[in-house]
């Protein structure tokens, strides 16, 4: 035998071991390391890091774990009722506080009780739990949808200013030597200062396209980073690729019977009429009234015994009529709203497509001969003008005519992008790289 004075020292030392070898086995969680930023993404790349660390797509995973969480407590079965009930203590005659009093007159009851679910009450509970879960995780889906686009979006945005940018600076340079040269035509005395003036605020107006272009790159650039997770870029961040033209061919068909087939948005809608039928399903399960059972052990005095009985609501009342009726009600709803998401998944499909071959359009009418006649007239009236075979308004039209082309054709090429990630996203995958 141990002696008590040992055993309250072991009683005392065995939590503090547990304090001391608690670090060996119970160390706190490290705190998670943040993503080493990159220098330089790919549109891949950029889509990637948005999936893994946009704030708002880990807030919308949540939804799906709290959705299970709620699966856990349709799944719960009820709980044992525990009910102790002691009368008949004379408190206000002490005199009849004696144990043979207790003994004889007291009333102890002690007693058990469990409800009993009837109408399948919990399977259906639990199929509404998990229809809901699968309805929040098509959710997500389709938020992952649509922020591929975003990042899609702002990604050729970023290429669209930063090709303005390089373009602003070399038609700056190049118009600067074209001030350059007036200037020593004017010291010269071959033109006038009016002249001269006129090519000097031209170039006014490129240095304010630079300007223009390179805060059109930083704000598209903290755009994206915004989108990708703060923390996944350096602040100096570049991105690769170039605005550019490719040839597809698609057909509308094909793209409407995929995107039905695919966009998590209508899932989610089928998803929604399958989770009013069993909603409606578990009104009529609920109708059902429960049983509770009891069981007892009673001390009346020197009689000891044990006693059984149940409850039950009569439904002559409330058979839940009105939740029935709600239920039913909500799945005629969930129908029409799947019917209107498959209308608008049809009508995305159908606009997305005009938009595209629209851009493609556009973008051929530049390459098949524009771009290269805005050049040739800004060289021939360069030209002209140093020869003095034309006046300088042609030269400054000239000037302002291949600008405007470039922009525009630039413009075009970001349309015809952004309309190539309107079909990945109006059909739910990437049918164009």
């Amino acid at each position: 035998m141990i002696p008590w004075a040992n055993r309250l020292r072991v009683l005392v030392l065995i939590p503090g071991l547990f304090l001391f070898y608690r670090p060996l086995w119970a160390q706190p969680p490290s705190p998670s390391v943040p993503p080493r930023p990159h220098k330089v993404i790919a549109i891949s790349e950029a889509i990637q890091l948005a999936l893994e660390h946009n704030q708002s797509m880990r807030a919308q995973r949540l939804n799906i774990d709290q959705s299970k969480a709620n699966e856990i407590t349709a799944s719960l079965k009820p709980n044992l009722v525990y009910t102790t009930t002691n009368e008949d203590f004379p408190i206000f005659d002490p005199s009849q506080l004696t144990w043979d009093n207790v003994r004889t007159n007291q009333e102890f009851l002690q007693s058990i009780s469990y409800t009993f679910e009837r109408g399948g009450k919990r399977k259906k509970r639990i199929l509404v739990a998990q229809d809901s879960t699968d309805l929040a995780s098509k959710g997500v889906t389709d938020f992952e949808r649509q922020l591929k686009f975003q990042v899609a979006q702002t990604f050729v945005n970023v290429l669209l200013a930063r090709s303005n940018l390089q373009f602003s600076n070399e038609d700056l340079k190049d118009f600067s030597e074209v001030v350059a040269i007036n200037k020593s035509r004017l010291d010269a005395g071959d033109i006038s200062e009016a002249d001269y003036l006129k090519i000097a605020l031209q170039k006014l107006q490129l240095e304010q396209d630079v300007s223009g272009a390179e805060l059109a790159l930083l704000q598209s650039k903290a755009a994206l980073r915004q989108l990708l997770g703060y923390e996944t870029v350096t602040e100096d961040f570049d991105v690769l690729g170039e605005l550019g033209h490719k040839k597809y061919t698609l057909g509308p068909d094909e793209l409407a019977r995929q995107a039905l087939l695919l966009r998590p948005d209508f899932q989610a809608a089928q998803s929604a009429v399958k989770l009013a039928d069993d909603t409606v399903a578990l009104a009529y399960g609920n109708r059902a009234r429960d049983l509770t059972g009891e069981w007892e052990y009673k001390r009346n005095g020197p009689v000891n015994g044990v006693g059984f009985g149940f409850s039950i609501d009569l439904p002559i009342h409330d058979r839940n009529q009105g939740e029935i009726a709600r239920s039913k009600v909500a799945r005629r709803q969930a129908e029409q709203s799947q019917e209107a998401t498959r209308v608008s998944v049809l009508t995305d499909v159908v606009n997305a497509y005009s938009s595209f071959k629209t851009s493609d359009h556009i973008v051929s009418l530049y390459e098949s001969g524009y771009l290269e006649q805005a050049t040739q007239s800004r060289e021939i009236s360069n030209y002209a003008y140093r020869k003095g075979a034309t006046s300088l308004i042609d030269l400054l039209d000239a000037e302002r005519s291949y600008r405007a082309i470039q922009l525009a054709y630039r413009q075009a090429l970001s349309a015809f992008m952004l309309s190539a990630e309107q079909i990945n996203l109006v059909v739910g995958k990437q049918v164009l790289q």
